[in-house]
């Protein structure tokens, strides 16, 4: 016997709608979606930069592709890739939507320079609001803001330095870091800027940063235009996903390094 017929009287049952994730899946495989889901990451997440100068040799070499982590120092305002154009409102002035605690001593940083907005510098963070620092004879010697008792809980009592009863760190991050080095044949002469080998000393203002080059006596940094205030702060370099040298020779084995690993270890490149 054969089933009835429907009627045009019978209720469809309704279509149930697909789950969130699938319109989204659906979504991010139409080109609106991929340009969205594109710049969503890079205004937030991870941005792509490349090391233009040799400032920070041995750690971060000319030719190093690595991404920045741009939530590692609150989340700054996005900008337009190239045109460095910003998309959203900066109602408070200090260059973030979300606020978070600023670089640490030793931290290596992207910044814009304050100069120049529209240009990424890369450079270490050397001393935070309210540190006194001097360079004497190319040496840094670093009196963080925390005091005396600070310093001998901190530091290697070999490396600590009384002035006028204050205490100074010499060197401090040479042990840490070991790409941070001196060009030997940088010498003191008419042509050389002082700033190299004679600094200060200042005292770094609160909510600013004051930025070195590892590569000392070959880096433009705050001893020429001062410091970084935290509205210039973008992030923090995250890992190497390429790299090659001037003859375009590819450096297999600094791809994939994380930052914060490499920058630890005695550099295998010395140029």
């Amino acid at each position: 016997m054969s089933q009835p017929e429907t009627t045009r009287n019978e209720t469809r049952q309704p279509r149930k709608k697909p789950h969130w994730l699938v319109r989204l899946y659906h979504f991010s495989n139409t080109w609106t979606g991929t340009v969205i889901i594109v710049l969503m990451v890079i205004f937030f997440v991870a941005q792509a930069f490349v090391i233009p100068s040799g400032s920070m040799k041995n750690t971060l070499l000319i030719g190093d592709h690595l991404f920045v982590k741009k939530f590692a120092y609150g989340v700054p305002v996005p900008h337009i890739p190239w045109l460095e154009v910003p998309v959203w409102f900066d109602s408070d002035g200090d260059g973030h939507i979300i606020e978070a605690d600023g670089p640490k001593r030793g931290d290596i940083v992207i910044f814009r320079y304050p100069r120049n907005e529209k240009i990424h510098y890369v450079k270490r963070c050397v001393a935070v609001g309210g540190d006194i620092l001097f360079l004497h004879n190319k040496e840094l010697y670093l009196h963080p803001h925390e005091g005396n008792d600070y310093i001998v809980a901190n530091y290697p009592q070999e490396k600590i330095t009384e002035i006028d009863g204050m205490l100074f760190v010499r060197n401090p991050y040479r042990d840490q870091f070991p790409g941070i080095h001196n060009d030997p044949n940088v010498v003191m002469d008419g042509y050389q800027p002082m700033q190299i080998f004679e600094f200060g000393p200042v005292k770094v203002e609160e909510n600013h940063w004051f930025m070195m080059g590892d590569n000392r006596d070959h880096s433009n940094d705050s001893r020429f235009w001062g410091t970084v205030p935290y509205r210039l702060v973008v992030g923090q370099p995250w890992f190497i996903y390429f790299s090659w040298d001037e003859n375009y020779l590819i450096r297999w084995d600094r791809i994939g390094r994380n930052v914060e690993t490499l920058e630890r270890e005695e550099p295998r490149y010395v140029e």
